[in-house]
């Protein structure tokens, strides 16, 4: 099954690589399906293409150097970052990210860049954010007291953020979001709300784009 999933994932992220230009500047996400994404730019910079990447986590960095992806840091302006995702819902391409852990630097890159793609298999596709738990990045210091004032059931992760915090998934609600941003201790969370330009989705029938047409 697993196989049959990374398939998908490959196909769908080689469809999102093919809009990527020589010249531009890339933003690379992290987890198992920015992997595909690292390996598609990998074999097209073997055929010619000149990009730079901004890296969202050390283990992307790590991996795409040895790839022969060039990395630089993030200065300026982002032309296309890709990413993968934990939920997508229908419609608003609202999604739910931060299973990898690198919630806060995705969401970084995805703000600064000019189109924001995400690569997903069918199965991310929902018709409601919800199913999957909703990641938030929280300060170590008094990090009970942040998490009564979140109110939600939730489980902390046994891993350290490279901003050296907590990630705590939570019981996802629709009015969360908001309530998050005013909490103090919260420093991020898992919520995309109006950054994805287009959704490549990899079926069993091939690849359907999603696009968000006011982004």
């Amino acid at each position: 099954m697993a196989d049959e999933f990374d398939g998908l994932k490959r196909i769908a992220a080689e469809s999102a690589v093919a809009q990527v230009a020589s010249g531009m500047t890339v933003g690379l996400g992290t987890g198992s399906t920015a992997e595909f994404v690292l390996l598609a730019l990998a074999r097209r910079i073997r055929e010619g293409l000149r990009i730079t990447g901004v890296p969202t986590s050390e283990r992307t960095a790590a991996r795409a150097r040895e790839l022969g992806i060039p990395l630089t840091e993030l200065t300026g302006p982002i032309d296309i970052a890709i990413d993968g995702a934990d939920e997508v819902e229908r419609g608003t391409l609202h999604l739910i990210k931060g299973r990898g852990g690198a919630l806060l630097r995705e969401k970084i890159v995805a703000q600064a860049s000019a189109r924001f793609l995400v690569v997903v298999d069918h199965t991310k596709i929902v018709d409601h954010l919800g199913t999957a738990p909703l990641p938030v990045e929280i300060v170590p210091f008094g990090w009970q007291a942040t998490a009564r004032r979140i109110g939600v059931k939730f489980q902390r992760r046994d891993f350290i953020t490279e901003n050296g915090n907590y990630i705590l998934d939570c019981a996802f609600g629709p009015t969360l979001a908001n309530e998050l941003d005013r909490i103090t201790g919260v420093v991020e969370h898992g919520l995309f709300i109006g950054l994805t330009t287009e959704v490549h989705v990899g079926s069993p029938s091939g690849v359907q784009i999603l696009r968000q047409l006011s982004k």
